[in-house]
């Protein structure tokens, strides 16, 4: 919930407080599939997904550096209903989610443009041990929803068709097991309508400077271990990290990580352990796409200290961070391993001499 309710505010903090943006109302069709990413799910892809969005889109017209960086991207709050590919065991999904459409190529009546997206969703078929064992995927009514995909659009006056192709998920970050999450891949068919326009477009500077930023990130999460309902284990971390902006639109982080992961008591437990032999360190590059202070953040780490080797030598990172004028940033970031969630990153650290 904490993760849409970001989404929410920055994109009402972005829009609304504009006066000269345009306002479209849209509507969505979706055809897709439920790709499955592990074996024990084979036996849960027996229907076509079936998707339908309704949403409010606002077209950015130029008060942040940003919006001219990024070549006057949209923004859309939407709802939407879906089933997910396996109506008896995975039920359908009803929820609501922030997305931002960034163009690649911009023409008078046609735009290709890269979406990004992220919500919250409510299912009504859950893991339970009695009377829905198969479901191996969800355990948890509520769910965080990701996105990523493309988008055609073709403009005509105030009305607007769009092609797109996405591909969704849906997971609790390890909260609660089991957790394999569901990957969507969808087609989908849309209609645009304006009903509010304005022609204005406000010149703002684009920063170019390069520069640097150092800072520290405290982590705080939990992870729970099989069988599902078992105990959960709080996960504790810092994160030294060094940040290269290289304009306006385009950044990179590299960061060393120290990871105290209590969960790791239990791997071989009949094997005495010490916080110094659990601690795992790791070496982490991401990419950053910086909005002003709002930026996503995704890349990959190894680990360089992991005694005990309870997931993969890689790790992976996809996710959000605030950072305020005085230095100090939020972070909300979902950790994984490959396809398989370890668990969401809530942190608050300091960015030195922002």
């Amino acid at each position: 919930m904490l993760k849409l309710l970001i989404v929410i505010l920055f994109i009402a903090s972005s829009c609304f407080s504009q006066t000269k943006n345009d306002v479209w109302i849209d509507g969505r069709a979706k055809l897709g599939f439920l790709a499955a990413h592990s074996s024990v799910m084979g036996h849960l892809a027996r229907q076509h997904a079936k998707s339908a969005e309704l949403g409010v889109t606002f077209q950015t017209k130029g008060k942040k550096q940003w919006h001219k960086a990024y070549n006057y991207p949209t923004m859309s709050l939407t709802a939407f209903y879906s089933t997910v590919g396996n109506r008896e065991i995975l039920g359908s999904y009803v929820g609501i989610f922030g997305s931002m459409n960034l163009p690649l190529v911009k023409r008078k009546h046609y735009c290709f443009s890269a979406k990004i997206a992220a919500g919250m969703a409510y299912t009504n078929k859950v893991y339970n041990s009695e009377t829905n064992i198969l479901n191996v995927a969800v355990s948890t009514n509520f769910n965080s929803r990701i996105t990523m995909g493309i988008d055609n659009q073709f403009t005509f006056g105030n009305h607007s068709y769009t092609f797109g192709i996405d591909a969704s998920h849906f997971s609790n970050a390890a909260i609660k097991t089991p957790n394999l999450g569901i990957n969507m891949l969808f087609i989908s068919l849309g209609y645009r309508y304006r009903i509010k326009q304005n022609i204005d477009t406000i010149q703002v500077e684009i920063r170019k400077e390069k520069y640097w930023e150092y800072g520290v990130l405290g982590i705080l999460s939990v992870k729970e271990t099989f069988p599902t309902g078992a105990q959960k284990y709080p996960v504790y971390g810092v994160n030294l990290f060094g940040r290269r902006f290289f304009g306006q639109k385009t950044g990179m982080e590299v960061s060393l990580d120290f990871i105290s992961k209590q969960i790791i008591k239990i791997y071989q437990d009949d094997v005495p352990k010490t916080q110094a032999e659990i601690l795992q360190i790791g070496a982490f590059v991401g990419f950053i796409l910086p909005f002003d202070r709002f930026h996503l953040i995704t890349g990959m780490g190894v680990y360089i200290k992991d005694k005990y080797q309870p997931e993969d030598a890689f790790y992976h990172r996809v996710g959000m961070r605030y950072v305020m004028d005085n230095g100090i940033q939020l972070n909300l970031v979902l950790k994984s391993h490959w396809a398989r969630a370890d668990y969401t990153e809530f942190g608050i650290g300091y960015t030195f001499k922002r």
